[in-house]
């Protein structure tokens, strides 16, 4: 597995690497990875009064102080990394060197939570989220997982998005602790009691009684889940199938919550950076309301 990890010597950025370091499992199958550091260029105006040869040294020098506690944390872990040192946008820079080692997976930690101005995960993760479709794995201002097998949520909808997720959690299974991770399918179903139509004399009546609304989420469930259960089976692993009800993205951050799951899986087709809408409604109402690490699929 080829991981990519942004490095900018700040504790968000170390969580990242330490989630790596924590993946007993993964350790085992001796993934790729490559520690990046992006260095802003410095203003033209300041970048003239020295000369070429200083400015490569401070660009140097400032990546130097984000690869050492990077560096330390993996070496603890018996693990090794290539180091890149870029200077440039970074956003686009890290979109560019994932594409260039066609990265499996990106890992960037971030402390963003303003939903209403589009910054969910900070400025540049949020640019990188617009600029590539490498699955990025966001883990917040959270702290390594303490067990290597941890406990994945996969949100999927009956589209080929949340069956890319599963596909994905799957094929990548060292990274969630092997098969003695504990998956729960989830699938958000409608909300049909509270569905009413008119009578003759204008007033609300339901629509559906209570045996007709249980038939028709059972319905809807169903729909959404048994297309990606053989998927488990094959993989010799069994999901807990967690079937919610109302408002997606509510309902899910508040199963997270309440599960203490170690992550969420999702797949995403969205592409509105200007709008705060590039992990797609549900997954950004999520990153609003809950700090589960989310792993966004596109």
């Amino acid at each position: 597995m080829k991981i990519l990890i942004p490095v900018d010597g700040s504790v968000y950025s170390d969580n990242a690497v330490a989630f790596v370091a924590s993946r007993t499992t993964l350790i085992g199958t001796e993934p790729e990875i490559v520690l990046l550091n992006v260095q802003a260029p410095l203003p033209a105006r300041a970048s003239r009064l020295v000369s070429r040869e200083a400015l490569d040294d401070y660009y140097k020098d400032e990546s130097e102080k984000a690869f050492k506690p990077a560096r330390k944390i993996l070496k603890n872990a018996h693990m090794m990394a290539h180091e890149v040192a870029k200077v440039g946008n970074p956003a686009e820079v890290i979109a560019n060197v994932g594409e260039e080692m066609k990265a499996d997976l990106l890992i960037m930690g971030s402390h963003g939570r303003s939903a209403l101005k589009g910054l969910l995960f900070g400025s540049v993760t949020n640019a990188v989220l617009a600029l590539t479709k490498i699955p990025l794995l966001m883990l917040r201002d959270k702290g390594a997982p303490e067990k290597d097998a941890l406990s994945v949520g996969i949100a999927v909808d009956g589209s080929k998005y949340g069956t890319t997720a599963v596909k994905y959690a799957l094929k990548h299974i060292p990274l969630f602790g092997g098969t003695q991770a504990k998956f729960h399918v989830i699938n958000t179903v409608s909300d049909y009691a509270g569905a009413v139509m008119p009578d003759m004399t204008g007033m609300a009546l339901p629509a559906l009684s209570e045996d007709e609304v249980v038939e028709l989420q059972k319905s809807e469930f169903a729909e959404a889940i048994d297309p990606v259960l053989p998927l488990f089976e094959k993989a010799g692993v069994k999901p807990k199938e967690v079937c919610l009800v109302g408002n997606p993205g509510d309902e899910i951050a508040a199963y997270c919550k309440k599960r203490h799951l170690d992550v969420l899986v999702m797949g995403s087709h969205g592409y509105g950076r200007f709008k705060a809408a590039v992990m797609g409604s549900t997954a950004t109402r999520i990153a609003s309301i809950a700090d589960v690490p989310l792993l966004i699929i596109r």
